[in-house]
């Protein structure tokens, strides 16, 4: 899954519009403007379409944290650096802190979108690296973890193969 798609899909399961989505970036420190995001919004066939970099997709996505959850506080907070070995667990435990989804939260958008999980399963997928159980969460996990959020958020069911 390339950063543009779950950036879009993200869009749309959690409703964001083009003036929160460029709020959610500058709550990270980075200023987007609204056709630098429309062009990051785009298909890889669209013209004048920009690839989103791993950096910048970090920076959205702990931008979506504070505009979810608020800032830490703290007094010598600092910017978070923005992350270019964002992968895939990494992302899905962004999405998680962002939107407080507990593990019994976690099972169930994994069920609205069709696929059963075990608790361990998805431990897994939050342990470090170096860990014996740890897993490497795959494209299509992450996919149907979005879709799972689109259901939930917008009660509506996606066809499969499809980002929209």
């Amino acid at each position: 899954m390339n950063n543009n798609d779950i950036l879009r899909r993200l869009r749309y399961a959690l409703d964001i519009s083009n003036p929160t989505m460029i709020e959610i970036f500058q709550l990270s420190g980075c200023s987007i403007e609204q056709p630098t995001l429309i062009k990051l919004l785009k298909k890889e066939e669209e013209e004048d379409f920009i690839a989103c970099s791993n950096p910048l997709l970090s920076l959205f996505l702990d931008g979506l944290i504070v505009h979810k959850r608020g800032r830490r506080e703290s007094a010598d907070e600092q910017p978070p650096k923005p992350d270019a070995s964002l992968n895939n667990n990494a992302i899905l435990k962004k999405l998680r802190i962002a939107l407080d989804l507990k593990e019994e939260d976690m099972l169930a958008v994994m069920g609205l979108a069709g696929v059963k999980i075990s608790k361990a399963e998805l431990s897994a997928l939050f342990r470090n690296k170096g860990h014996k159980h740890f897993k490497e969460c795959g494209d299509q996990f992450l996919r149907n973890f979005l879709q799972g959020l689109t259901v939930r958020n917008r009660g509506v069911v996606l066809k499969q193969g499809t980002g929209e």
